[in-house]
Parts: structure tokens; sequence; C-alpha cells
């Protein structure tokens, strides 16, 4: 490829120039400005490819394909006062790369198939023909009885005897890769994005600890069977112990939560402190600009 580049850019004709670094990325409009100043004020070729694949390293509208940022309307689960502003004016901005991931259903699979392993207890146990109590005498001779041959009395083919090829005590757990978890973390966020199935709150405080009073709050909002995630080390209190008792409604840490609970749940509302949170772990690291040498 550098060698098709250094044959374009070592033609005399300017229109042979700007072909080929057009081919060199997909925005046009980045292309344009420097062919321009390559033709009128004699750029050397190498520096203007420099600067173009600067600029496609820059923008993070050409370096990521995830072009627009998300936007989402902030709720509130205290009931807000007479004066206070409505709640539809404040909107939360969501890193795209997290809150707006292609959907992975094969992904979003392994996730759930390694968390569901790691949950199996594994103990069932069955006795072999060794270890079952009894002699090892055989039962009746070899011949001349007319009836089958067997064994000691801990056959597998005898009632009480051991079992043939029974489960034991194992592991089910699987291994799953750091990264493929935290792209399933994202899928699965953007998923509820998309669904229309996820909401966020500036915090997830309640005061008091009445349980009917904020089923009552959860109705009027529509929340039911929601997993409320918290940013902070613990969970609010006051959320907790009112939560407790409500049908369906569970309260969990941001770095507690699983890629599982967030396919299992209808509805998932985080607070500010969370989206921080998952911007922060699984936020994807921008790539600096390479420079090409000719």
């Amino acid at each position: 490829m550098l060698s098709a580049i250094r044959r374009a850019l070592g033609q005399s004709a300017p229109f042979a120039v700007s072909r080929r670094l057009s081919t060199l990325t997909s925005d046009p409009l980045l292309v344009n400005p420097l062919v321009q100043q390559l033709e009128h004020d004699a750029v050397p070729p190498s520096q203007a490819l420099n600067q173009v694949f600067a600029a496609n390293a820059a923008g993070p509208s050409q370096a990521s394909p995830f072009a627009e940022p998300v936007y989402l309307t902030m709720s509130s689960l205290i009931r807000p006062k007479a004066d206070d502003p409505p709640a539809s004016d404040n909107v939360v901005e969501l890193d795209p790369s997290v809150f707006a991931h292609p959907i992975r259903r094969d992904i979003l699979h392994l996730c759930v198939v390694h968390h569901l392993d790691s949950l199996r207890q594994g103990t069932a146990s069955t006795k072999t023909r060794g270890e079952v109590r009894g002699s090892g005498r055989k039962i009746r001779p070899q011949k001349h009885s007319g009836r089958a041959r067997l064994g000691d009395g801990q056959s597998p083919m005898l009632r009480g005897g051991g079992v043939a090829f029974g489960p034991k005590p194992r592991d089910f757990a699987t291994k799953l890769n750091r990264k493929v978890l935290q792209m399933g973390m994202r899928v699965a966020l953007s998923a509820r994005v998309k669904e229309n199935c996820l909401g966020v709150v500036e915090s997830l405080d309640w005061p008091g600890a009445k349980t009917g009073e904020l089923a009552e709050r959860i109705d009027e909002l529509g929340w039911r069977k929601a997993l409320f995630v918290s940013g902070l080390k613990t969970v609010p209190e006051g959320l907790k112990r009112a939560s407790c008792n409500i049908y369906k409604v569970e309260t969990i840490t941001a770095e507690d939560v699983r890629v599982y609970d967030m396919v299992k749940w209808p509805r998932v509302i985080l607070d500010l402190a969370a989206v921080e949170w998952f911007e922060q772990t699984l936020r994807k690291p921008s790539v600096p600009p390479r420079s090409y040498e000719l």
C-alpha cells in the first residue's frame, strides 16, 4: 500500500495526487482543503499525507464509529416541588462509546452463559461400585444356575449397587476475557438506551424508610420491575431500607452489577455517579495520531 501511495504522490499531475488522497479518508471535507493547499502552496506530499492522517485521528467523528453523543432526559426519584423547574429541562449527555455501542447478541450470550455457569454449585455426587458398602463375594456361581452372570452386589446392574458414570463434584465455571465482559456491559447499556428502558436520576437518596411512599412514587414514574444502580461505594441507606419489601425492585452498586443483571431486569435506573463510573471504566481509550514518513 505504501509503495502505491509513493507512486501516486510522485506523479507530477495534481489530479492524480488529489485522487489518491481521497481514498485515504472517508470524509471528503478533510481532503479538499489539503488538496487545494498542495496544489497552490506547493506543500510536500509527505507533509500533506501526515496532515490527513492526523486530522482523521484527532476528530472523534472520523476516528470512532460513535459519532453523535447520546442525550437522555433526566428524571427525579424525589417528587419535585411546585416551584422547582420541570424535570424535562434536565438533559444528561452520555458517552457514545459506552451507551451507543452496536448491538452484539453473541457477546451478550457469552456473558450470560459465563455468569450462569459461575452460579452452579457442582455438588452433585454419586458412589461408584467401589464406594458402595458391601462384600466383594460373587453372588452365585458363574454357570449351571440358568440365570445371568453376576459379580458382586455392588454391580451397577443391581438395585442398591453403584452408579456407572455418575456425577461427581466439579467446578462448572468458565473463563471469559475481561475485554469481552466489558464489551458485553457496553452492549447491555446501549440496548437499554435503544429500548428506552434506561433512566438517569441525579441521586438515589430517599428521605426516610417508608416502603409505601417509595412504592407510590415508583408507580407514578412507571418504574415497576426496575434495578436501581448507584455509583457510590454503598447503596443509600434510605433507598435500600425502603425498597427491600417492594416486589421486583432491587438495588445494587455499579461495581457489583453484571451483564446478566442488565439483561434480566426490564428497566435500569442509574444515578449520575453510576454514569460517571461506567464511562470511566468502559470508555475506549483514544488512539494518538500516527506519523507516516514517505
